[in-house]
């Protein structure tokens, strides 16, 4: 729980309103159809508005924010790094850039030792697919329907969500296949162990009639994030690993929203008994507070430029302003046992809880999810699995979604949706009291949908 008192100012309000409508241009939005909510301050996982509301952040902002609002370390890191060396440029070494590259590299597998820097996610996938075909020499990439890897033309040409059809053609060079998702399975399958044998098959046949020769890469989330929270079945990515050894393609896991404890372990992959080629990163790192990203190689595929120049770079790699709460995130981490009390929380609270609604709303279709990291389906009908909303609903066809989240609002707690789906995503440092509370909340607003399936 916040212990600031937030104070109404309208003033500022309509001050903050004023710029913000007349000036700012806002991402993936019609700019005259959106009215966002100006912000005042937040504390751990709360946040509040000018008018005095205060909100449980169940989305962590944009899955990023892990360590919460205005964590005293992260943000004395910051002033630290600020009144000692403000910036850099990343050609020259630089002790907080080092020791960051340093700390990630102990978390990642045996045998990666080198961090690329970047600036977000997006360029770090960017760069990761363009390290797999320099060192390949093979242009295509192959990536889920079901995905989202960024907003720039290689990483939205990546992704599969409905984000990439306006910005298409982009990359020429991405061919997207169907990945494992056991209760819409796109392969008939009637069991997890099913949904892995025909996924890696569908995989393998993709990989042949497009020819094995032309592939430089296949990029997966580890788990699938804001499409759905899918967790891959039992041998899924062990098997996507063989088929990469087996034809000579680099694997990159985008462990951009679920990198850094979002699952209860530094990486997600580490839940599936796998190791990929590339690792990319973002979000949790350093919660967002300034922008970084990254990509984790492995010393086979960093040897290559050993002595061949690697084509690429940022002015603000390795920023040491974004670094420097990057390193106090392990020591946060570590002394306040983050990755357990994620694991803990996941299972003695979240699960149960969320398997109790599942059982008693008629709207929910499924939950699933691990760590602090679970998605809710929420159907029309539970025997055909009909989603409460069309596949990339707007509009009129959207308004049951808009109706919970707005009981939600009403009821402090800040949500995440996303077309038939509502994500539980927390800040990791959120108390088992709020925790308790915002499910509570959640609880409660499913009620709005379960009446659309009674009508």
């Amino acid at each position: 729980m916040s212990t600031i008192d937030p104070i109404a100012d309208p003033a500022a309000d309509a001050a903050v309103r004023g710029d913000d409508r007349s000036h700012v241009f806002h991402s993936w939005s019609a700019q005259a159809l959106i009215d966002p909510l100006p912000v005042a301050g937040g504390e751990g996982a709360t946040f509040w508005d000018y008018a005095g509301n205060r909100y449980l952040d169940f989305s962590s902002q944009l899955v990023n924010l892990n360590l919460g609002h205005q964590h005293p370390d992260l943000v004395a890191a910051i002033q630290e790094q600020a009144g000692r060396l403000a910036t850099i440029q990343p050609s020259m070494a630089n002790d907080t850039r080092g020791e960051l590259a340093r700390r990630i590299s102990e978390i990642a597998p045996d045998g990666f030792s080198k961090v690329f820097f970047t600036n977000a996610g997006a360029d770090a996938n960017e760069n990761a697919v363009r390290i797999a075909r320099l060192v390949t020499g093979k242009r295509k990439v192959l990536a889920m329907y079901r995905s989202y890897h960024g907003n720039t033309s290689t990483a939205i040409t990546l992704t599969g969500d409905p984000r990439r059809w306006a910005n298409e053609p982009a990359d020429a060079s991405v061919v997207h296949f169907f990945g494992p998702y056991a209760y819409r399975s796109p392969f008939h399958a009637d069991s997890p162990e099913q949904e892995a044998e025909r996924g890696l098959a569908h995989l393998e046949q993709t990989i042949i009639l497009e020819g094995a020769s032309t592939i430089g890469a296949i990029i997966i989330e580890s788990v699938v994030g804001t499409n759905g929270v899918l967790i891959p079945p039992p041998g899924y990515l062990q098997g996507v690993r063989e088929l990469c050894d087996r034809y000579g393609i680099v694997y990159i896991a985008d462990e951009v929203m679920v990198g850094f404890g979002r699952l209860g372990t530094w990486w997600g992959f580490e839940n599936f008994d796998v190791v990929p080629d590339l690792i990319t990163f973002a979000k949790g790192v350093n919660s967002g507070y300034v922008p970084l990203g990254g990509v984790v190689i492995s010393d086979r595929i960093a040897a290559h430029f050993d002595t061949v120049s690697f084509p690429g770079g940022l002015t603000y790699s390795g920023h040491p302003l974004a670094c420097a709460p990057g390193v106090a995130t392990f020591e946060v981490f570590r002394r306040d046992g983050i990755l357990e009390r994620v694991r803990d929380l996941g299972e003695r609270v979240v699960r149960p809880r969320l398997e109790q609604m599942a059982a008693r709303h008629p709207s929910v279709g499924e939950v699933r999810g691990l760590g602090l990291f679970w998605a809710i389906e929420l159907v029309r009908d539970r025997r055909s699995r009909e989603p409460l909303v069309p596949f990339n609903a707007s509009g009129a066809d959207a308004a049951p979604m808009a109706a919970f989240a707005a009981a939600c609002k009403k009821a402090g707690l800040w949500p995440f949706t996303h077309f038939n789906r509502v994500h539980v995503a927390p800040p990791l440092i959120i108390s088992e009291d709020d925790l308790v509370r915002g499910l509570d909340v959640i609880d409660r607003a499913l009620e709005v949908t379960d009446a659309e399936v009674a009508s």
